[in-house]
């Protein structure tokens, strides 16, 4: 059994979650969204880092799997994601933690079977394979469609493995 964390960053929220995997079915155990409020972007990227760490020393996950970026057609909009995603990956590394990187693509069709599913498919799917009861807030749907992403990835690069 491993313990992921899955993470969706952003400048203003980034989203978690954290399941953890025997292989064949993940399990979840908790998520939640880091809402960084109106500071400027380095009080906001350190808000990420640090309630990064928090969770990481609560919940003591072994990986670490977070979203890689997407082109946007604002370049101010990426480069902000890219910083969150940055103080986020510092935050995995600072505990020692492997860290995985996937597209979104590669997210969406690990969880939906569909590269192009939009957030309420993620949700909806979330909510079904984890036995969530109600619904999921996007970006802690997002984060744990990442976990569960690295768990199947995780599985598969086992069974090439050992043949």
């Amino acid at each position: 059994m491993v313990r992921i964390l899955g993470v969706d960053p952003g400048s203003r929220v980034t989203g978690y979650g954290i399941v953890d995997f025997d292989g064949q079915k993940p399990v979840y155990v908790t998520s939640g969204c880091i809402r960084t409020g109106k500071a400027e972007l380095p009080g906001r990227l350190k808000v990420i880092f640090e309630s990064l760490l928090e969770i990481i020393q609560t919940y003591q996950p072994e990986e670490f799997s977070i979203e890689n970026v997407f082109m946007s057609k604002n370049a101010g909009s990426a480069l902000k994601l890219g910083q969150a995603r940055g103080a986020a990956i510092c935050a995995g590394v600072y505990q020692d933690l492997p860290v995985y990187e996937y597209t979104p693509r590669q997210i969406k069709l690990a969880v939906v079977g569909y590269g192009a599913a939009d957030k309420t498919q993620v949700q909806h799917m979330m909510c079904s394979i984890l036995g969530i009861q109600g619904s999921l807030q996007e970006d802690a749907a997002d984060a744990l469609a990442g976990a569960v992403c690295h768990g199947h990835a995780r599985r598969n690069l086992a069974l090439q493995s050992s043949k």
